[in-house]
């Protein structure tokens, strides 16, 4: 039984016995709220090239009573950017952009965690420089994406082989940029996530050094503006949306060559590719709800940040979380 079925089920048991002392759970709450017609709701989501519109549709999911405007927007600082702005409903990220989101108290809230691929976080090698640890980083070209899980557990990997970013000529790149940058041969090494890092084992023969596993909590946090969270019927749409990704990152650990196809579709990444990234990954696809630990990893992800002066001072990360919805 997954996590995402396990928690589903915990659930259950909870309303139907809150239920007979008259008291509904959140959720429960929002279930009944969106009774009322959600026809005239319409939901901005925040999403990436390959992810959550995909995922919907291969999933049998994406038959909402409302509509969704999607909006595509590449890394998590855009999605709580636009959350900040009214600009968006819903979003997603890792933990890191939530992170300055909590030192700026920002105005959004963290609803979520999915749990996905850690493998796919991977620092990666030239098949021709000579590096075959990260002790070898030292005086090399190393590519990054600033403010992301990348620039985290490069920080984590180089500290634990008695290096700094001071050890290394770090080069912040979007990921597109890093890809191009690989190719050309101007980085020696890259840290970096996604299907950009595939095209780069693929594409260019780079070796993994190490992958994101045992460096990051794999929690990634869904995004939400409490504005939305505020009005009735949005708030419903929220609550059913999430309880449809919920069903459909389940979905995925059984049908990924389905969700493959429909993945490569919009990102035009080789089925066979992401199967092969499917096949090798650290733990199961699930959505589920805040917990303790989860604001604890979070926390340790900000002081680790401000000790690198990342960060301009402490972020408490805590009032940003909100439990109240799943």
């Amino acid at each position: 039984m997954t996590p995402s079925s396990l928690h589903r089920r915990a659930w259950l048991q909870a309303a139907a016995a809150t239920a007979a002392a008259g008291l509904l759970p959140p959720l429960a709450q929002a279930a009944s709220a969106s009774q009322a017609d959600l026809r005239g709701v319409t939901l901005r989501v925040g999403t990436y090239k390959g992810l959550w519109r995909p995922l919907l549709q291969a999933s049998g999911q994406a038959d909402t009573p409302y509509k969704i405007d999607w909006r595509e927007l590449n890394n998590g600082v855009l999605h709580i950017e636009a959350i900040n702005g009214d600009a968006l409903d819903l979003g997603s990220g890792s933990e890191i952009p939530a992170v300055f989101a909590a030192r700026q108290k920002a105005n959004v809230r963290f609803v979520a965690v999915t749990h996905e691929d850690l493998n796919n976080q991977a620092t990666l090698a030239r098949k021709d420089a000579p590096i075959r640890s990260i002790a070898d980083f030292k005086g090399k070209r190393v590519g990054y994406v600033r403010a992301t899980t990348s620039h985290y557990y490069l920080a984590k990997q180089l500290a634990e082989a008695g290096l700094s970013f001071a050890d290394i000529q770090p080069v912040s790149l979007t990921p597109a940029d890093g890809l191009s940058a690989f190719a050309r041969g101007d980085l020696d090494a890259w840290a970096i996530y996604g299907y950009n890092g595939q095209l780069a084992r693929t594409q260019y023969g780079a070796r993994t050094i190490k992958t994101g596993v045992g460096y990051l909590s794999g929690n990634f946090p869904i995004y939400a503006n409490p504005r939305t969270l505020n009005d009735a019927p949005r708030r419903a749409a929220i609550a059913d949306l999430l309880r449809r990704l919920q069903r459909s990152f389940a979905w995925i650990n059984g049908n990924f060559l389905a969700y493959a196809r429909a993945q490569s579709a919009e990102t035009r990444v080789p089925v066979g590719d992401l199967v092969e990234l499917f096949n090798g990954r650290s733990g199961d696809y699930s959505l589920a709800a805040v917990d303790d630990g989860v604001i604890r990893s979070h926390q340790d992800v900000a002081d680790t940040f401000q000790k690198l002066g990342v960060l301009d001072g402490p972020a408490n990360v805590r009032p940003l979380w909100d439990r109240s919805l799943i």
